[in-house]
């Protein structure tokens, strides 16, 4: 994670969020003052943000909605009040409503963006100032600190040439936090084929099928909200296991970009709620899975379960027999 530090002041009634990036300064800046790239990663696994608005001028605002799992919003504006490239930047962050306009009752917070050169790459030190100890307050109880924690989390991959950061690194898992994974993995082809890939039956056939020697025996797809799904499987020949399933309903269905959906083993209690999001960048698609488990327990009994080798071999086997074709 490159977030080093973070120090609440409530006597100066500040924030301050320390990260290091091991890339330079330009680059950096560049990842702040576009708002494709800022999209990526301005929100916390999970809830993407959109900017609808966008006007990179002292004085200008830009207006963002960050989109949750469940179809939650939450949407904010920013006023820039400095810009001073490559090195700094301020804003005034507020809530927002559908409009971009600032909610009455919501703490705003005067937010400096500070960068600097380092041996290593680039500093970043972000400052949050705020009108009142109760306006600090209501915003870590909000879990602010949090979620500037995993949304940097995520700027890594911006910052980084795609296939750079992941071509050959097979199926890496993170684990976020107790009940929060993500599960990447880069595949060598077009995000509408890998979207399609996920979301017809026939393609899901011939490569989600987990480890040689497995058959995928029902295939029926959730395409829009409110659909429910089924996916089970068998083994071949001498094979050894049993027969299993998946159920669940489509939450989310944002075609080519993100799907949201819950999961659940048939006849099994336990519910997970599993985001896809796909990146595509020169010709390569990141696959993003993040998965929310109900508990620890429950997470740690699936992962040792070997689904991140079954995840494996099923990705290059999509490799392999469709994006390759």
């Amino acid at each position: 994670m490159p977030v080093t530090d973070i120090t609440t002041d409530a006597e100066n009634l500040t924030m301050t969020v320390v990260a290091d990036f091991a890339a330079p300064i330009e680059r950096v800046w560049s990842a702040y003052s576009d708002p494709r790239q800022l999209e990526r990663f301005w929100g916390p696994p999970g809830w993407p943000a959109t900017f609808t608005a966008w006007d990179h001028s002292v004085g200008g605002r830009a207006n963002y909605t960050m989109n949750g799992p469940r179809g939650e919003a939450s949407s904010g504006s920013w006023e820039f009040l400095s810009i001073e490239e490559p090195t700094a930047f301020t804003v005034l962050d507020s809530f927002a409503d559908a409009d971009g306009q600032p909610i009455e009752g919501f703490p705003a917070q005067r937010m400096s963006f500070a960068f600097e050169s380092t041996a290593e790459g680039t500093r970043m030190v972000t400052t949050s100032h705020f009108d009142s100890v109760e306006a600090l307050e209501q915003v870590v109880e909000m879990g602010q600190s949090e979620g500037i924690r995993m949304a940097m989390g995520q700027l890594d991959t911006v910052l980084q040439d795609l296939r750079e950061y992941a071509q050959g690194k097979g199926t890496r898992v993170e684990l976020l936090d107790d009940t929060h994974v993500r599960i990447t993995r880069l595949v060598e082809g077009p995000r509408e084929l890998v979207w399609r890939a996920h979301h017809e039956a026939e393609l899901m056939k011939q490569w989600l099928l987990g480890p040689d020697g497995w058959e995928m025996t029902e295939c029926v797809v959730a395409t829009a909200p409110g659909d429910t799904y089924r996916t089970s499987w068998a083994p071949v020949g001498d094979t050894e296991g049993q027969p299993f399933g998946f159920e669940g309903e489509a939450l989310l269905v944002d075609a080519p970009r993100r799907a949201v959906t819950t999961e659940s083993m048939t006849g099994m209690p336990t519910e997970t709620l599993n985001d896809l999001n796909l990146y595509e960048e020169d010709g390569a698609t990141l696959i993003t899975l993040l998965i929310e488990y109900p508990d620890k327990e429950t997470r740690d009994m699936i992962l040792a379960t070997g689904m991140t080798d079954g995840m494996e071999a099923s990705y290059a086997r999509l490799e392999r027999e469709l994006l390759a074709v």
